[in-house]
């Protein structure tokens, strides 16, 4: 008796969060949801929308190149299941345009994301073109974005936090690559993330701006891969302002001991400012960090909060 009981209070808490989160549109490849594609339905979504519009995304493999433009606020992505959710494309850098141009960097990304407020949980997002210079995963251009559960899958520049004044919330995420593989402008704070380290590189490449505070946080991350010994650094400066802390991480032996790159350039170790906080593992060597670099007191610690790096907004809020 007992146990049924358990149960039906089960199915009763399920129905629940089920009713919670009804989606407006649901997207699913083989015809049974109200779009076969995502960005059918990110183009159903009123422009300017004050409330949220919920896109649930069945499982499946979605081989679309995206955009989100900026008059569709507060689109909230769920997708069925973290790992068969999956959102792709195959754009790098050096393919060829209609016009036989270079697509660049910028033109590699699957999705490129400008809406403000957009948010995503239980979804992988993916550039599959492999090894091939940089092909990014997600151009992530907008301000209050927030990612749960999430993978991103890539190899150089995976992740793109574009643009100086825009603020980004990443939890419980899974992001990989190789050379600068999360890199941009934006204040971007990753919460207990998974940081996938392939072949060799650097993890960060922030180019935060001189009038910025925080560039990127990474708190209680754990930073894993199958790179070589002595093979990864934590960041170099893609910009002379960049600005990143790592508190709380796990980093493992094959983090160079200096922990941090100039990108050629000396005068970058002036302006520049890279720090840790109780790092752990074998690859948490402070007393063999660069020179340059910062190892925070508990006062100096104790001023990443969300509120503060994110200047009054707090994602955890809601």
């Amino acid at each position: 008796m007992k146990s049924f009981c358990l149960l039906f209070l089960l199915a009763i808490c399920l129905s629940a969060n089920a009713i919670d989160v009804k989606p407006d549109f649901v997207v699913a490849a083989d015809g049974s949801g109200n779009f076969k594609t995502v960005q059918e339905a990110i183009h159903a979504v009123p422009d300017f929308r004050n409330k949220t519009t919920i896109i649930f995304i069945k499982k499946g493999t979605y081989k679309e190149k995206l955009v989100l433009a900026a008059s569709k606020k507060n689109v909230k992505f769920i997708g069925e299941d973290r790992d068969k959710t999956i959102l792709t494309y195959d754009d790098f850098a050096q393919k060829k345009n209609t016009f036989g141009e270079e697509k660049g960097t910028s033109g590699s990304s699957s999705f490129y994301i400008y809406g403000e407020g957009f948010s995503a949980e239980n979804i992988t997002f993916e550039n599959s073109s492999g090894p091939v210079g940089q092909a990014v995963a997600v151009w992530a251009g907008g301000d209050k974005l927030v990612f749960n559960n999430c993978r991103f899958l890539g190899f150089q520049d995976t992740l793109y936090t574009y643009g100086g004044n825009n603020r980004q919330y990443y939890k419980n995420c899974y992001i990989e690559g190789t050379v600068d593989f999360i890199f941009g402008a934006s204040t971007a704070w990753f919460e207990s993330c998974t940081l996938f380290c392939k072949k060799a590189g650097y993890i960060t490449a922030a180019s935060t701006a001189d009038t910025t505070k925080f560039g990127y946080v990474l708190n209680k991350c754990k930073i894993m891969g199958d790179a070589p010994l002595n093979s990864f650094y934590l960041g170099r400066p893609w910009r002379p302002y960049a600005k990143v802390a790592y508190l709380n991480c796990e980093l493992p032996e094959f983090i160079r001991q200096e922990g941090w790159n100039n990108w050629g350039k000396e005068s970058n170790e002036k302006t520049a400012y890279y720090a840790e906080y109780k790092s752990s593992g074998k690859g948490a060597q402070p007393d063999k960090r660069a020179s340059w670099s910062h190892q925070l007191t508990d006062e100096e610690y104790k001023t990443y909060i969300l509120e503060n790096v994110f200047h009054g907004w707090n994602p955890e809020g809601k």
